[in-house]
């Protein structure tokens, strides 16, 4: 049968092959030129079937610039920043011209909305945090420090092995630090969970 087809139906089955072993996302860079909008429709309209994410990861280097030197208070993939200090007029230009072209017009530099669209809708992972009942800070006192990815699907006793093996061997059982319920080995995590691992001694 393979032998009757001809070079479009051949083009056909690749595409078909490449769309569900290697899914893809457009990050649609460059969203600050002035072309850009006109841009993104094109992309959109000739590729409607795929996610396409407007970005521009010159303003989110320029964001995470000015926060670095303390000029900003500003968390990647938010859609603001606040002033934390006097800057200069160039300086002032430049990130207004963020401000008004990128996060107003677009909800966020778009940088961080492609990395969490590739790692959560098409790689299908969820955030787990491990945490304690009554504890939530490291000794430094920073809240929930850690995070791991696992597989949607996966379960606690998963989780535990992900810590450590020992963990994972040791395993009695879970608690859901949000609700403080007593979860079994077989119990599905959601993402965001925060999980606390009880172990044999």
């Amino acid at each position: 049968m393979i032998e009757q087809w001809n070079a479009a139906d051949l083009r056909r089955l690749a595409s078909y092959l490449r769309s569900v072993t290697k899914p893809m996302i457009i990050a649609a860079n460059k969203a600050d030129i002035a072309v850009a909008k006109n841009n993104l429709k094109r992309l959109q309209e000739r590729f409607p079937e795929r996610m396409i994410i407007p970005c521009s990861a010159e303003s989110e280097l320029a964001l995470k610039g000015a926060a670095k030197k303390d000029l900003i208070r500003y968390v990647p993939g938010n859609g603001n920043f606040s002033y934390t200090a006097s800057v200069s007029d160039v300086q002032k230009n430049a990130l207004d011209f963020i401000d008004k072209n990128i996060l107003q017009q677009y909800g966020s530099t778009g940088v961080q909305k492609v990395l969490d669209s590739v790692v959560l809708d098409v790689l299908k992972y969820i955030a787990i945090f491990p945490g304690g009942v009554n504890k939530l800070e490291d000794k430094d006192g920073n809240v929930l420090p850690d995070c791991f990815l696992m597989k949607d699907g996966s379960t606690a006793l998963d989780f535990a092995f992900r810590l450590h093996t020992d963990i994972g061997n040791a395993f009695i059982r879970a608690i859901d630090v949000r609700t403080k319920r007593t979860v079994g080995k077989e119990h599905l995590l959601k993402h965001r969970d925060v999980v606390e691992i009880i172990v044999r001694k």
